[in-house]
């Protein structure tokens, strides 16, 4: 599995302000019934019953946003760039700016594991963040994040 069969390059986008954590989680449910065709209401209520259960700021101004919903037919992936971070409650307290968020059906164990294994591999390479940060163009931040994993395949 790599980036580019989860993520397609309509779902990566920068946003130039989010004020809390559910503006986000709207802004990828909305993005996620652009891209994928998956009602935002229902993406929305699925990220926040998620995070209700624990925080998914991994640290570093990386968030990993995930849930299982039952109209999905497979893992896909929503990257956005924040210019001005948020804070996640991130286990190390700093503010995100780095949001790789997972939809998945609902019986999708496994594959699902695997695709939050990769994003985090992924998300967890300096270089490619800092890369990520350096630019504001979705298409470049696209193919930072699918040559990213590529690369670290071969």
């Amino acid at each position: 599995m790599q980036l580019a069969d989860i993520l397609q390059q309509g779902a990566v986008k920068v946003l130039g302000g989010c004020t809390s954590k559910k503006r986000l989680f709207h802004d990828l449910g909305t993005l996620a019934e652009h891209s994928y065709h998956v009602p935002a209401a229902d993406v929305i209520d699925a990220l926040i019953e998620r995070e209700g259960l624990g925080p998914t700021g991994v640290g570093h101004g990386i968030a990993l946003p995930h849930a299982r919903l039952p109209d999905v037919d497979r893992v896909h992936g929503i990257f956005l760039r924040l210019e001005k971070p948020l804070n996640f409650d991130s286990v190390d307290r700093q503010p995100v700016d780095l949001i790789f968020a997972l939809l998945a059906p609902q019986e999708a164990g496994v594959e699902h594991l695997r695709a939050l294994a990769l994003v985090s591999r992924t998300m967890r390479n300096p270089d490619v963040c800092t890369k990520l940060r350096a630019n504001s163009d979705p298409a470049t931040l696209y193919a930072i994040l699918t040559e990213a994993r590529s690369t670290q395949a071969a």
